[in-house]
């Protein structure tokens, strides 16, 4: 992907768009991202700093975080939220060239693993894991779910077989790390 496409998945909130399952979706209603999707207008943190002050994030604004991020955190849409506070201080202090890059390998891991073992269910999951799990946690849980699929003959086996396991690896993985998979489902703010 050419740095100038890599740019339109850099939510202004700190979200990579590329690690979002509505983005990594094959479906007609997938998304092509926050910048270039329209809906944006609904979105209060997208036309504060796009719209009217004209920054790429709010890394960049000297007002944030703002009141605009007051209840953001507290419900998950299709991806997780929990990763935007750091993201965006990742923005500031390494510049947002270089935190495209480790999100765009962040991205072409997950392409990845929804191309290995996502069997029609995983995808969220693998979005929510490779946007929360540090790079080298999720290659760990994969090697050692490639061993147990070794170990167990199934490594020829079916998508789903090995969609389980390699789930198992990665939530055994990010619990020993107390990394929280999960979503939070509430209302939007």
């Amino acid at each position: 992907m050419k740095v100038a496409e890599e740019r339109n998945l850099a939510g202004c909130c700190g979200i990579h768009c590329g690690l979002c399952p509505r983005f990594q979706s094959k479906a007609a209603s997938r998304c092509p991202g926050c910048k270039i999707l329209s809906l944006t207008i609904s979105c209060k943190r997208y036309n504060c700093c796009v719209k009217k002050n004209g920054f790429e994030t709010c890394a960049e604004c000297g007002q944030f975080p703002c009141d605009k991020y007051d209840k953001f955190f507290d419900w998950d849409s299709f991806v997780s939220r929990k990763v935007c506070l750091t993201n965006l201080d990742r923005i500031k202090t390494a510049g947002l060239r270089r935190w495209l890059g480790e999100q765009g390998k962040r991205r072409k891991m997950l392409e990845n693993l929804l191309a290995g073992y996502d069997e029609g269910r995983s995808c969220s999951f693998l979005c929510t894991a490779t946007a929360l799990m540090p790079p080298e946690l999720i290659t760990r849980a994969v090697r050692q779910a490639q061993k147990t699929m070794a170990a167990q003959a199934t490594r020829g086996a079916d998508m789903k077989t090995k969609a389980k396991i390699v789930r198992s690896a990665i939530q055994d993985h990010a619990a020993k790390a107390r990394i929280d998979l999960k979503l939070s489902r509430g209302k939007q703010a």
